[in-house]
């Protein structure tokens, strides 16, 4: 499978691949994968913060696949991983990466919780993405990212098996590419180094047909 090599490019670009590190809250990005809740919850296990926070309402990848919120499916997983409903806060009315940033802020203002230090977890493509959105809507926040530690094989299996066909869960990570320098240009991030290697790989992808999640 040719394209596999290309999208290894873009995988290995698009994480940042950092130790996690001891939090006031874990915070799991909206999505529709709830391996993000599972990878919250065994972080919470294991100690790195007391509470987690699910952040998602319905959005572009969503809306049309599931009747709940991405925050309640997150929090349902969470739970039959042990996680105790009393350590679980829901943000449900996000739409996008921008208010999945600013609703969660005013969620844990609302609370007067703790957070000098936030530990995000989304999916290994968007970790450089939502570190630079941060850097834009939350700048003076602490903040550090982890991902559910998977392939991409792995990643695309359990994505088919959440109802997105691979060629579907490919073009989100070609489109979550493109928006690292068009999102930076239109200030709602900040601007990141792209390697030519990178470049190369997302034309070759797109012009292979993984085009559907390009912004216009």
């Amino acid at each position: 499978m040719e394209y596999l090599s290309h999208l290894q490019i873009l995988w290995d670009y698009l994480c940042l691949h950092e130790e996690p590190r001891k939090a006031d809250v874990i915070v799991g990005f909206g999505n529709f994968n709830t391996d993000i809740a599972a990878r919250a919850a065994e972080l919470y296990h294991q100690g790195y913060a007391p509470r987690i926070l699910f952040s998602g309402g319905l959005g572009r990848n969503t809306k049309t696949l599931f009747p709940e919120s991405e925050a309640q499916r997150f929090k349902r997983r969470a739970m039959e991983c042990g996680v105790p409903e009393e350590d679980i806060i829901l943000e449900d009315k996000s739409t996008n990466t921008r208010e999945n940033i600013e609703f969660t802020r005013e969620k844990l203002e609302e609370l007067q919780l703790p957070h000098e230090h936030i530990l995000g977890v989304h999916q290994p493509f968007m970790e450089r993405r939502i570190f630079s959105a941060m850097g834009v809507y939350w700048p003076e926040q602490s903040f550090s990212v982890t991902c559910p530690q998977v392939t991409i094989p792995e990643y695309l299996k359990r994505a088919k098996e959440q109802g997105m066909s691979e060629n579907a869960s490919i073009s989100v990570i070609v489109g979550d590419f493109q928006r690292i320098e068009l999102y930076a240009k239109l200030g709602y991030q900040l601007p990141q180094y792209i390697p030519p290697e990178a470049w190369e790989a997302y034309h070759a992808l797109v012009a292979m047909g993984f085009d559907t999640q390009l912004a216009k």
